[in-house]
C-alpha cells in the first residue's frame, strides 16, 4: 500500500525530499545557510525547479560556505551569471553574497545562527495538524517578524512567505498534513503548539 504523503510531493525528488528532510530540525549552521539561500533562490519559480538545481548551487557556492562567499567579487559573480546549473539572477547571487555577510554577523552576536533562528520558536519546533494543505498559511506573524528581524540585519530575499517556507524546511514548524505518514514521524522529535494554535496529546 502506497504511503500518504503531502500533496505537493509528486516527483521523485519532491518525494526523496519530502521524505527524508522537510520538516526534520536543522541545528547545523552550514545547512540552515543553504536552505535559507535556497529558499530565497526559489522565489518566484518552482521548489522543484530548485532541487534540481540544488547540487549545482552546491559546487557554485563552495558548499554553502558563508566565510568563502563574503570574499567573492565581482569577477566571480560573473561567472556566477554564466553558470547553467544556478539561477542566472544577478540580484538573487548579489544577494547570497550579502546574506553571508549578514549571516557571520548574526554568528559572532548569537555564538551561532542557529541560537538566533531559533529563538523565533522559543527553540522548539512547532506542531501543527493541518488536514488539507489549502489550511496551511503561505506566512505567519513569526515569519513577519523573522522577516523584518533578518531585514534589518542586512539578509535580502527574506520575505514573510520565504521565511515561512525556510521554518517549514527546517522544522521550525511542522506542516506536515495529518494524513501523511510523516506527519507522526517529524512530530515525535517533540515541539509546542503550532501557529493553529491546537495542541495535541499522546
Amino acid at each position: 500500500m502506497d504511503k500518504r504523503r503531502c500533496a505537493w510531493a509528486r516527483g521523485a525528488l519532491e518525494i526523496e525530499y519530502h521524505d527524508r528532510e522537510w520538516g526534520v530540525p536543522v541545528h547545523q549552521d552550514r545547512r540552515l545557510f543553504e536552505f535559507l539561500i535556497l529558499e530565497g533562490a526559489q522565489a518566484g519559480l518552482s521548489w522543484s525547479t530548485i532541487l534540481k538545481k540544488r547540487p549545482a548551487y552546491r559546487n557554485a557556492f563552495d558548499r554553502f560556505d558563508p566565510s568563502k562567499i563574503v570574499r567573492y567579487t565581482g569577477a566571480r559573480v560573473r561567472r556566477l551569471m554564466n553558470d547553467p546549473g544556478i539561477v542566472r539572477n544577478r540580484a538573487k547571487i548579489e544577494s547570497t553574497i550579502a546574506n553571508a555577510r549578514a549571516f557571520l554577523a548574526v554568528q559572532r552576536e548569537h555564538g551561532s545562527f542557529d541560537a538566533y533562528i531559533w529563538q523565533f520558536v522559543d527553540g522548539r519546533p512547532l506542531q501543527n495538524t493541518w488536514r488539507r494543505s489549502g489550511e496551511c498559511p503561505a506566512e505567519t506573524d513569526l515569519s513577519r517578524a523573522m522577516s523584518r528581524d533578518l531585514v534589518r540585519r542586512g539578509f535580502r530575499f527574506v520575505g514573510p512567505t520565504i521565511c515561512y517556507a525556510f521554518m517549514q524546511a527546517t522544522g521550525m514548524v511542522n506542516d506536515h498534513l495529518r494524513v501523511c505518514f510523516r506527519w507522526r514521524e517529524v512530530r515525535r522529535r517533540g515541539g509546542g503548539p503550532g501557529v493553529n494554535g491546537r495542541r495535541e496529546n499522546g
